[in-house]
């Protein structure tokens, strides 16, 4: 066999062919081939900045173009034959479109290397996918806002370990995930400008003899910068890494959400309802309603994090420039993308469709001695050490364990047996009315802070 078909890149080095298994091993045309729009998208910039340089004629320029504007169309219609004997995407790409065109199609590749060409490639698509991924938060914060400012005086427990510590409004509970989610939507907007950063014209590793113009490429592409040093811009996978990372921070807010919506859908605490188009139900006991959607979230959150463990083990023992060991980066980075830009939208479209059941919040509330703090506070209030008043308390609450009462349903005489200080205007800071609306500041649980804030995060959203 002759050189030359042993590989259409590289095959003059080589006198015979790859093995059939290696070169399957090696090949990373499986997964890259997604990349082929944005593979395009740097060919046709760059064959027109190597027009502007000089480099190509304006009829080579145009014959390239034309050849990858119907490429892309070959592939979007199904009928491009992918090649695991071409290796990856890149290669691919430009086999065809030397089939096309003739001996222009090999001018392409001129003044780059697949390695500034993979580094620029990925840093297009995932430059898509962030954008993609913080409409998905914003659609999913929309939907919060929505149900907070209906739900803004709905009291239900407040938890800490687990347990009923003081009453809080619905509303207020879910713009915590709300603010979340605006520290996630913070990352990946920063992380963008990372991502946004040009490595074309790096070449192999220390640039080309070519008279490039990187500015033509970085303005064509909607680069913010080119980047600076060759051997980093063919070897930094840094961006990618730091999207797995605000991507795993994401998840874990996803699946903290996730785990109070399964504790919420069950039996023992029935505090929401979710459609029915969002569970499925069990092949053996017919009373099943699993709410499968939070709870294959919580479990897909595995799955970034190792893409971020994945990469970051990946680029530890790198030496400068580009290792083949770089193919690894696609697959972890796309499966990241993947899951969470599903994830949000699985949530975006699950959030607005949640029924709270009112009076079983309402009643737990009620049940869990939750506004023993604000009794304890109404004592200082009295002129009593805060630390004396959490005893007189403690006492309360040990006595309304022993007859079954809540603290609002105790009579005045059963309380003063605590405190001498208590008086009949003890009851308004005993109902959950009572303490939701005392804790009236800026991101406090009151229903005027809750509206408050959704105003607030309505702003926010239109700004963006």
């Amino acid at each position: 066999m002759s050189a030359e078909k042993t590989n259409q890149s590289w095959g003059g080095r080589f006198s015979e062919p790859v093995d059939a298994f290696v070169a399957r091993f090696t090949a990373s045309v499986d997964f890259d081939k997604r990349l082929y729009r944005h593979d395009i998208m740097g060919s046709i910039a760059h064959a027109t900045m190597l027009e502007q340089a000089g480099v190509l004629s304006l009829a080579e320029r145009d014959a390239i173009i034309d050849g990858l504007t119907q490429i892309q169309a070959e592939i979007e219609a199904g009928q491009f034959d992918w090649r695991v004997d071409l290796e990856d995407v890149h290669m691919n790409i430009e086999a065809r479109l030397t089939d096309r065109i003739g001996i222009t199609g090999k001018k392409l590749h001129t003044g780059r290397s697949r390695n500034d060409q993979v580094a620029t490639d990925i840093r297009l698509w995932l430059r898509d996918e962030i954008d993609v991924i913080i409409k998905e938060i914003t659609r999913l914060q929309e939907g919060l806002l929505a149900q907070a400012e209906q739900h803004a005086e709905v009291i239900m427990p407040g938890f800490t370990h687990l347990q009923t510590a003081q009453p809080v409004s619905f509303g207020h509970h879910l713009l915590a995930w709300f603010e979340m989610l605006s520290r996630d939507h913070e990352r990946l907007v920063d992380c963008r400008k990372r991502v946004n950063r040009m490595p074309l014209g790096s070449a192999a590793l220390a640039g080309t003899t070519y008279p490039i113009q990187r500015e033509i490429t970085c303005r064509l592409l909607g680069f913010e910068a080119i980047g600076g040093n060759s051997l980093d811009g063919v070897s930094d996978r840094d961006f990618a890494i730091e999207f797995c990372a605000a991507a795993s921070l994401a998840m874990m807010h996803l699946s903290r959400f996730s785990e109070e919506l399964v504790l919420w859908t069950s039996a023992q605490f029935n505090f929401i309802e979710l459609p029915d188009r969002f569970c499925t139900g069990s092949s053996i006991m017919p009373q099943k309603k699993n709410p499968d959607v939070p709870e294959l979230v919580r479990g897909k959150s595995g799955r970034v994090f190792g893409a971020l463990t994945g990469l970051l083990t990946l680029m530890k023992g790198q030496p400068l420039a580009y290792n083949k060991d770089n193919q690894e980066d696609k697959e972890p980075l796309f499966d990241a993308a993947d899951t969470l830009r599903d994830s949000l939208r699985a949530f975006a479209d699950m959030v607005p469709a949640l029924k709270p059941r009112i009076e079983v919040m309402r009643e737990a509330a009620r049940r869990g001695f939750s506004t023993a703090t604000d009794l304890a506070d109404y004592l200082v209030r009295r002129g009593l050490p805060f630390r004396d008043c959490h005893e007189i308390v403690g006492h309360a609450v040990k006595y309304g364990v022993a007859t079954g009462k809540d603290l609002a349903e105790m009579s005045l005489d059963e309380l003063r047996q605590f405190s001498d200080q208590i008086g009949e205007d003890v009851f308004a800071v005993l109902t959950l009315e009572g303490s939701v609306n005392a804790r009236d500041h800026i991101g406090g649980t009151a229903p005027a802070q809750v509206r408050a804030a959704v105003a607030r995060g309505k702003a926010l959203l239109a700004a963006r």
